[in-house]
């Protein structure tokens, strides 16, 4: 009766922190008319349920139920969303996968927001915590959603995606959403792309528009559940026996059941190869073993990669350390429960670009409420990121930014000047059910 008492008493209300300076800003006001706002007063007015209470449903009250519930959970008759998928084939002969809903987009206007998605650790477009999203945010505006166009950046060997180069995907490699977005903008070039992102996409997320800077080809970002200091909350993670036994090795797990799916396209004596063979044979593996035997070989491409060890990895793709060169707006929401991360940068380094909000519930990429009916849940996270998508993509207006022009080489689409990076689109275009995760994977992570 007492811990029953303590979850109905206790206030849920979110920590959302703006640094002292908050970026100006240009928005949309009625009648079409353009006015500059601060970046802080602008989300205050636009996203409203930033700010409402989050109170957990009563039967999943701390990060651990959350985060089970998330990964546990059957969500395959909610927020169904079909998917076409394109294959990228990329410069250094890797294969991402973009996955586009709604399958049939000839009614949408050019101009259309277009959701650019990255995913967690070894998931996919099919992610309950992806779904539950997309599904309405891309239903038309007559049926209560957004009417928007949105895009799943599958990383390589993950849901589907065939692995065609000797190399994996990182929290630190950046440069596969880079060429995504070269695509996704020439395929749809009046379109505004709003970033999304979860976990380990996130923290990618972030540094691609930390690097990118005021060049950044996403207008905004959203990044939910994101590991921002690695070091530090691998080394937390580990400091505890759930977080070592259940949470990462069971990531652990994960990771070394996808690279066991593709370990036989690695030339056998390639260094790659090598690493890959050493990790499949390690037994019940922590995630920051996966990341020394593995990661930090076959992670991302030269340079800066082979790492010396997993903390030099995390060193360099930590994103904690690159807030301060956000030039667009971005919105990082975490959860004070969260167990796989529990060290949150609410300074966001002073950039006034950046808003960090923390829940003190809602564990990893769950935040469930109870929803009408006896045990029925939903997302709290839903509303807030609703709002935050709209606002940034139908009232935000951004300066022209100074993308450097695409144009074709070889079949290959790429940026004047940067000679490594390209892409061309592949034959075919698959119908993908995003429902149907992948065998042997622990979604929800």
């Amino acid at each position: 009766m007492g811990s029953f008492f303590n979850w109905w008493s206790t206030r849920y209300t979110t920590e959302v922190r703006y640094p002292k300076e908050s970026a100006l800003v240009a928005t949309k006001e009625q009648h079409s008319n353009t006015t500059s706002v601060f970046l802080r007063d602008f989300v205050e007015r636009r996203c409203p349920s930033l700010y409402s209470e989050f109170r957990p449903a009563w039967w999943l009250p701390n990060g651990h139920m959350q985060t089970l519930y998330c990964v546990l959970g059957d969500f395959s008759a909610r927020d169904k969303v079909v998917y076409k998928r394109t294959l990228l084939r990329l410069l250094d002969g890797g294969t991402v996968g973009l996955d586009f809903t709604p399958v049939d987009d000839s009614h949408l206007p050019s101009d259309t927001p277009i959701i650019v998605v990255l995913h967690g650790l070894t998931g996919g477009s099919y992610e309950s915590y992806v779904r539950a999203i997309l599904s309405p945010a891309c239903m038309p505006v007559h049926q209560g959603g957004l009417g928007y166009r949105a895009v799943v950046v599958n990383f390589r060997g993950c849901a589907g995606v065939p692995v065609t180069s000797p190399q994996l995907y990182s929290a630190g490699h950046t440069d596969d959403l880079r060429q995504a977005l070269f695509y996704i903008s020439h395929r749809y070039p009046e379109a505004p792309l709003l970033g999304l992102s979860f976990s380990l996409g996130a923290n990618v997320m972030t540094r691609y528009v930390a690097e990118e800077g005021e060049h950044s080809r996403l207008k905004s970002a959203c990044v939910l559940g994101c590991p921002w200091n690695l070091a530090a909350n691998a080394s937390k993670l580990l400091a505890t026996h759930i977080g070592r036994h259940v949470y990462s090795k069971g990531m652990g797990r994960n990771l070394v059941n996808l690279l066991k799916r593709h370990v036989g396209t690695f030339a056998p004596d390639h260094e790659v190869a090598k690493a890959a063979a050493a990790t499949i044979a390690l037994t019940k593996p922590t995630i920051d073993m996966f990341d020394e035997h593995f990661t930090k070989i076959g992670g991302g491409s030269s340079p800066p990669w082979p790492f010396a060890s997993a903390n030099d990895y995390y060193e360099y793709s930590s994103s904690h350390n690159v807030l301060n060169k956000i030039k667009i707006p971005l919105l990082a929401i975490n959860a004070a429960d969260d167990p796989v991360v529990q060290d949150v940068p609410m300074d966001a380094e002073g950039n006034g670009w950046v808003i960090m909000a923390l829940t003190p519930c809602g564990g990893h990429l769950g935040w469930f409420e109870s929803d009408e009916g006896w045990g029925q849940i939903k997302r709290w996270i839903k509303r807030p990121v609703f709002e935050w998508l709209r606002a940034t993509g139908e009232d935000f207006v951004r300066s022209p930014p100074h993308w450097r022009p695409l144009h074709e080489e070889d079949g290959f689409l790429k940026e004047v000047g940067i000679d490594r990076l390209g892409c061309k689109e592949l034959d075919g275009n698959d119908i993908i059910v995003g429902t149907e995760g992948e065998a042997g994977l622990l979604a929800g992570l």
